[in-house]
């Protein structure tokens, strides 16, 4: 009786083990390419978060995320690497180490850690989507320009399944989008969302007073997120969305 009972105690820690990893995500997450300019992570079956770098003044050397997505041998791209040379690498991996062919690169703002490395997929003939206002706002400032623009929402095939991208409301940018990967529950938030524990960040482009509104209209959109990837530092899950609405919240 008491081998049972030790055997069950044994089984019920086990199991909140499991349930209780870091990222609340059964998958053991590992960097599977790792260089001076680019890392990449694998965050679950068919998911990478690509990071890159940016100098700053105000934050130093910046790490960037940005998130590839894959289905049978194809693949999408949200946010480029921070500039062309880092992307270049990141093309290149992904057609040689993953076997795949990229169907698009979408940039989620038009900010440089966003579509810094453009160009290197356009000269790849990889077709670039955002919403509208990022290639109005790219244009404004001088930036390289994605191809194709959409008003609210886009769904584009890979493979067997779809990823959306969309516009919810301001917040970092008047331009901020996000993406979705359905099949895998997992969502890019670039710099709408934040790393538990992050500032504000850079405010230069954001609209403060909007911004919980915005990251709460994505939370009623997709109520069964499982990871959530922030624009900089460390994904997780849910608790990403709360702690950003919160941190901008008008009191």
């Amino acid at each position: 009786m008491r081998i049972i009972k030790n055997f069950i105690i044994i089984l019920f820690s086990l199991i909140i083990l499991s349930c209780g990893s870091q990222h609340s995500n059964n998958f053991t997450a590992k960097e599977i390419y790792s260089s001076e300019n680019l890392i990449i992570t694998q965050i679950s079956e068919n998911s990478f978060i690509h990071t890159s770098f940016k100098q700053t003044n105000d934050f130093g050397n910046v790490p960037c995320n940005g998130l590839i997505v894959k289905n049978g041998n194809e693949t999408i791209v949200f946010d480029t690497p921070t500039n062309d040379k880092s992307s270049e690498e990141l093309i290149q991996w992904i057609n040689k180490t993953l076997h795949s062919k990229i169907n698009a690169i979408i940039p989620t703002h038009f900010h440089d850690d966003s579509l810094g490395g453009l160009l290197a997929f356009h000269n790849h003939h990889i077709p670039s989507y955002s919403y509208s206002k990022t290639i109005e706002l790219a244009r404004e400032n001088n930036f390289v320009t994605p191809q194709n623009s959409f008003n609210n929402a886009l769904v584009l095939k890979i493979g067997n399944e779809t990823v959306t991208a969309k516009f919810f409301g301001e917040g970092h940018t008047k331009d901020n989008t996000v993406g979705y990967f359905p099949s895998e529950n997992i969502l890019f938030g670039g710099c709408l969302l934040k790393e538990l524990e992050a500032g504000k960040g850079y405010l230069g482009d954001a609209n403060v007073s909007t911004w919980s509104t915005t990251v709460e209209n994505v939370k009623k959109e997709y109520p069964n997120v499982k990871i959530v990837v922030p624009g900089h530092g460390e994904y997780g899950d849910q608790k990403l969305l709360t702690y950003t609405i919160n941190l901008f919240k008008v009191h």
